[in-house]
């Protein structure tokens, strides 16, 4: 998956394009869906005695976008970037920036580095 939880993105496409970075709350679908920050808010209406609102009203909630929408924030390119892999020495996969070639955080390592790494 390119897109974790907490990761900073940039919503590109549909009502709520902007420029300004959202924080990922959730993934969804593996990775196909996401719930953004303060993106797509909708109203639920609900009747009296369900158990989030028991005198009934609207419940503002926020729905998932589809993961293309959305493009990861470099900090140090201060704006939204394609993702990448790489291999590292120790045999794990590590996120970068395509634009600016910054680390973005380390994904895992392989079965043969965990097994050294415990040793």
């Amino acid at each position: 998956m390119k897109i974790k939880r907490g990761d900073m993105v940039v919503v590109i496409g549909g009502d709520q394009a902007s420029r300004t970075p959202h924080r990922v709350t959730q993934v969804l679908d593996g990775g196909k869906q996401l719930l953004v920050e303060g993106i797509n808010r909708v109203f639920k209406h609900v009747k009296r005695g369900h158990p989030k609102s028991p005198q009934g009203g609207r419940l503002n909630l926020e729905t998932p976008i589809d993961a293309s929408k959305v493009m990861y924030f470099c900090g140090s390119c201060n704006k939204g970037v394609r993702v990448g892999f790489r291999r590292q020495a120790d045999g794990g996969k590590e996120r970068f920036c395509k634009s600016c070639g910054a680390a973005l955080g380390v994904v895992g390592r392989s079965k043969a580095a965990r097994r050294a790494a415990a040793t």
